[in-house]
């Protein structure tokens, strides 16, 4: 087994230098499977954080030979549940697919007191060829 942690220069960078932003997991067939660490965005809305968050995931994963269609589970947490409709509609300009397995909660508040919203992903890379 081998593990890589990274934060790819193609994409943003982390908020702090305490997190690697990806794990990547190599597979015996050449597969591989990325495990993305929890990202927030910049915006005024929730639309406007959930969509930067997801561009900022899709940066991530081309980094690592993916895109958003490889995911396989997603974890969201907001800060307030009665918008889960406003962040569904964002996520289903991204995830449009079938959708990955999923596990969405509301959470008293983030690091950053301004976020609304962090998600986190896991995507299945298959092996090249």
């Amino acid at each position: 087994m081998h593990i890589t942690l990274d934060n790819p220069a193609s994409a943003p960078q982390p908020l702090s230098p305490y997190y690697s932003q990806v794990a990547r997991l190599e597979q015996a067939d050449g597969g591989a499977l990325l495990f993305v660490s929890g990202q927030i965005a910049e915006g005024a809305t929730l639309a406007e954080q959930s969509r930067g968050v997801f561009e900022t995931l899709d940066a991530l994963l081309k980094a690592h030979g993916a895109t958003l269609a490889d995911v396989i589970n997603i974890r969201t947490c907001l800060t307030d549940i009665s918008r889960l409709d406003e962040y569904a509609c964002v996520r289903g300009e991204f995830l449009t697919g079938t959708p990955p397995t999923s596990m969405t909660f509301e959470v008293s508040r983030l690091f950053r007191p301004e976020a609304l919203i962090e998600i986190e992903v896991v995507a299945a890379v298959s092996a090249a060829g």
